[in-house]
């Protein structure tokens, strides 16, 4: 490129400097840039956004441009501090003589490239519902034994085991140790939770480890054991101890403790506290059953304080003596009605008497009766015809009766 010549008399236009400008600077063609992102300006309804790159070694950085999507797109959110390499192109602006860089590529590069990859495979997961509450299951209130996968002598076991024998001496632990950083550990950890998993004595399994960098951690982040503990049937605890970026174990296990401290705090339950919310609980219950005891002592000497309870033979003499008093009455009754009908056979005796045949056999009348020559039974003779003369009469009266035989007849007059 020849050299441009230049002179007080003879100066370059402002246009024309930027425009040499933006031909030298566009010969660079794409290239790739790392740096720290600063003052990520970018809203949905924008059609560019606009952010900085600086230089983590030195004081410098460069303008950033590019299409909004390629922000809203990303795999994981873009935000200031996030490390990134940036494939662009260098564009100098002619009419307002500023430098940016055109990107149509970020990537985040080192700790944050890795945690865009943890959060991709987090949100997969949780589109698929491995971290869905419904899927989790109980941890039991007292495990009859403890599954521990942690590294070999790591403070991690330490602390597990002391701290949950501290609050149930009698607690059992199956531990199971496994390499918990580097290309080998995911494989160990799986095999050895499948093995804990079949165990059917083991009620509870810890996951555990001590903290670390993002890339100690990675292990715990796996799409494999993310799928071997959401298939597991015993309950899995993740204690990873790793509080800023947590790993995605945490989401899929059954229950995620801050530490391994706090994991063993979680599946044991304190000896002591129990102990004492037993002894709470049997003395509330006594008090209640005392309590009850006395209302019950109270209500019964109620009821034995009433009249009927106080003697119990007085229903009896009451239903005697309504008894005494009924047959009273009933005999009372009977008797007036006996004397009622003795009064009234002896009228109709009296009224039978005087109009019966005796009565008038007694006033001197007679009854004359014809025997039948044939002993056929006799006839009251009502007339001369019944008796024709020489017949055998029968005269009774009123003391007796008469034989006679008819000497002959006489028509009434």
């Amino acid at each position: 490129m020849a050299k441009t010549v230049t002179t007080a008399q003879a100066p370059l236009p402002v246009r024309e400097v930027n425009a040499m400008v933006k031909g030298w600077i566009e010969r660079l063609g794409h290239i790739w840039v790392e740096g720290q992102l600063t003052q990520v300006n970018m809203k949905p309804t924008w059609k560019l956004s606009y952010l900085t790159l600086r230089d983590t070694q030195a004081e410098a950085s460069v303008q950033l441009t590019c299409p909004t999507s390629l922000l809203r797109d990303a795999p994981s959110p873009l935000k200031d501090g996030d490390r990134v390499v940036v494939y662009g192109k260098p564009a100098f602006y002619a009419g307002r003589g500023s430098f940016s860089l055109w990107a149509t590529e970020i990537r985040h590069v080192g700790v944050g490239e890795l945690l865009a990859r943890i959060e991709h495979l987090r949100r997969a997961l949780a589109a698929e519902g491995l971290f869905d509450a419904s899927r989790k299951h109980p941890l039991p209130f007292l495990p009859n034994r403890v599954g521990l996968i942690t590294g070999r002598g790591s403070a991690a076991e330490r602390d597990v085991l002391s701290v949950a024998r501290d609050r149930w001496p009698e607690v059992d632990f199956r531990v199971i140790n496994t390499a918990v950083q580097g290309a080998s550990a995911v494989p160990e950890i799986i095999e050895a939770l499948r093995d804990l998993d079949a165990d059917p004595e083991v009620d509870v399994i810890i996951i555990a480890r001590g903290g670390g960098s993002v890339e100690d951690l990675l292990p715990f982040s796996e799409e494999a054991l993310q799928r071997a503990v959401a298939a597991a049937t015993t309950p899995v605890v993740s204690a990873i101890g790793h509080e800023p970026d947590t790993p995605v174990l945490d989401n899929v296990a059954d229950l995620r403790a801050a530490t391994p401290t706090d994991a063993a705090k979680r599946v044991v339950p304190d000896v002591a506290e129990q102990r004492a919310l037993l002894a709470e609980l049997r003395a509330r219950s006594a008090g209640a059953l005392r309590a009850w005891v006395r209302r019950e002592q109270e209500r019964l000497h109620q009821v034995r304080s009433r009249p009927v309870l106080a003697d119990p033979a007085t229903p009896i003499t009451h239903r005697r003596e309504e008894i005494q008093r009924a047959l009273g009455t009933m005999r009372r009754d009977v008797t007036h009605l006996l004397d009622a009908e003795r009064s009234r056979v002896a009228a109709l005796r009296a009224q039978v008497s005087a109009l019966g045949p005796s009565a008038t056999l007694a006033r001197g009348y007679a009854v004359v009766q014809v025997l039948p020559r044939d002993g056929s039974e006799a006839q009251v003779v009502t007339t001369i015809e019944q008796s024709p003369p020489g017949s055998q009469l029968r005269i009774r009266v009123a003391d007796g009766s008469i034989t006679a035989a008819g000497m002959s007849t006489t028509p009434a007059n």
